[in-house]
């Protein structure tokens, strides 16, 4: 079972002015929620850990992951309200944030809420702007180090500078990150910010040096930038009539995460033997299914029978 931890949220996105007013269209979201859930319609056993409000939208959260069937029981119920995020989209689908969410139930998960972890979660994956609020950034990491040695660690770090606009804190923590993940996807656009004017290969033997296996850079349509144990190569991407790029990154992650599990390489054995042609098709199928995730609105995940056999 993989087991995502981090936030979970309602995305809303603006209807049409009507009058003295206007209204939303709310979709359940958050990246290591979208991932999980895009784990659990992939055919993975799949798990989200997360601070989850006790009030109406919280509970929708709940109801949403159980019909999605997505392991409910590392939830940790909060008194805290649930975090909103406002998305705006720009002409070619590309997503702006504004986050509402200080002292959220996502943000609020502290070191005695980690779960003890039974041999069943093989894997982790940790993301976005749950790892630099507190008291749940420290939280995670301290979760991540206490169980890195006998499992899996995925890392996407996914920055949301809306939610904490210090690169410092950022650089902080997704250098604290590196030193314990196996496999790490990151945006290029990620990369800019963190390291300004740094070249994306040095990020890449950096991270390599410390022992990450496995480092997908996504650049959009640009494709990705692979680096298997050191090993590099590029993969294209596909051209599809996007709608908007919301849950497209997770969309992704989750794929990466199918696909090495369907090779039965989704282990820290496993990165040090899958092959590099096993890899290309791992990420030809994570591309796969983050275009479809673009011809779609809101983070919608596809299911395992809308894309091709490994």
């Amino acid at each position: 079972m993989f087991l995502s931890c981090g936030e979970a949220l309602y995305d809303l996105f603006p209807s049409p002015e009507t009058g003295n007013g206007f209204s939303f269209d709310a979709r359940i979201g958050g990246s290591p929620f979208n991932v999980a859930v895009g784990l659990s319609r992939l055919g993975r056993g799949a798990a989200l850990f997360t601070g989850i409000s006790s009030d109406p939208l919280g509970r929708r959260l709940e109801q949403a992951l159980e019909h999605e069937g997505v392991e409910t029981a590392y939830l940790v119920r909060k008194q805290n309200p649930t975090t909103l995020a406002l998305v705006t989209l720009g002409s070619a689908g590309i997503p702006h944030y504004s986050f509402y969410g200080h002292e959220a139930a996502d943000s609020s998960v502290s070191e005695i809420d980690l779960p003890d972890l039974p041999r069943s979660v093989a894997a982790l994956h940790f993301g976005s702007y749950s790892l630099v609020v507190e008291p749940t950034g420290s939280s995670l990491l301290r979760l991540a180090r206490r169980h890195h040695d006998g499992r899996l660690v995925s890392f996407d770090p996914n920055l949301r500078l809306n939610v904490e606009p210090d690169l410092g804190r950022w650089r902080e923590r997704v250098e604290a990150f590196t030193e314990i993940a196996d496999l790490i996807k990151v945006s290029d656009e990620d990369l800019e910010l963190l390291f300004p004017g740094d070249e994306i290969e040095s990020s890449i033997c950096r991270w390599n040096s410390r022992g990450v296996r496995l480092i997908v850079v996504t650049r959009g349509d640009g494709g990705t930038l692979v680096s298997l144990r050191g090993e590099v190569f590029e993969a294209t991407g596909r051209q599809v009539d996007v709608i908007d790029t919301v849950g497209a990154g997770d969309s992704f992650q989750a794929g990466l995460l199918c696909g090495l599990d369907e090779l039965g390489k989704a282990t820290k054995s496993g990165l040090s033997r899958v092959s590099l042609n096993e890899c290309r098709q791992v990420v030809d199928f994570a591309t796969a299914a983050a275009a479809i995730t673009c011809t779609r609105r809101g983070a919608d995940l596809p299911r395992r029978s809308d894309l091709p056999d490994l």
